[in-house]
């Protein structure tokens, strides 16, 4: 698989090159469109438990279809629900990547991708605790809610970011979680900041410019009240 981008960064389209019979699974709804000749599975991978879990904890969705090039090959166009960038993530047997909630649009045939408890920093944190794990060989196209930021930290290089921007981490790193302003909840809460990672390198981690959570805030904030 060979990804291409346009559009972006404000409003990325992914299209994904696949070669002659080349699969390619694609999270429900992010397809835009695709190359004459390409067939569409939808099932639950790896099961309808593995389904449910994916929907209920990951909070993606209980099907995943599954875009197959035709003899002659083809390509695929997927976005994200939100406005914004997207990135192809090379994943290698040696380096799997936790992926938050909402971020995952497709991934080619090698990798394997399943939910996973991400530690009671992200369910603390406010990002659900559960999100995917992506292993194996290939590369998993990632959406994100307004600009992308990728920080590759060198060993024992530091770097704090709010919970609700991170939208992938390289699971051999090192990170904890806790409050903004520590051990004062009130001065969290008067900063408008409630919990933060603190990552430590070697390793890679995304970030997205825009917090989907504050929007939703937002706009719920907006609604006139009854």
């Amino acid at each position: 698989m060979q990804v291409q981008l346009r559009h972006n960064p404000a409003s990325t389209v992914a299209r994904c090159f696949l070669a002659p019979s080349e699969p390619l699974r694609v999270e429900s709804g992010a397809m835009l469109a695709h190359s004459p000749g390409v067939q569409l599975q939808a099932k639950a991978e790896g099961g309808i438990m593995a389904g449910l879990k994916r929907s209920v904890l990951a909070g993606e969705s209980f099907f995943v279809t599954t875009y197959t090039a035709p003899q002659q090959g083809g390509w695929v166009d997927v976005a994200a629900a939100l406005p914004g960038d997207a990135f192809a993530l090379p994943i290698t047997p040696d380096r799997p990547f936790f992926l938050n909630r909402g971020g995952w649009l497709a991934s080619s045939h090698g990798v394997e991708v399943e939910s996973k408890f991400g530690g009671m920093a992200n369910l603390f944190g406010g990002e659900g605790g559960f999100g995917l794990r992506a292993s194996g060989n290939g590369e998993v196209v990632l959406g994100v809610y307004g600009a992308i930021d990728v920080v590759d930290l060198q060993p024992g290089e530091p770097i704090t970011i709010d919970t609700g921007h991170v939208v992938a981490y390289d699971l051999a790193m090192n990170f904890t979680m806790r409050r903004a302003v520590q051990g004062r909840s009130i001065q969290s809460l008067k900063s408008g900041e409630g919990f933060v990672f603190d990552f430590v390198g070697p390793g890679r981690v995304l970030l997205q410019t825009r917090n989907p959570s504050a929007f939703a805030s937002w706009i719920i904030g907006m609604v006139p009240k009854s």
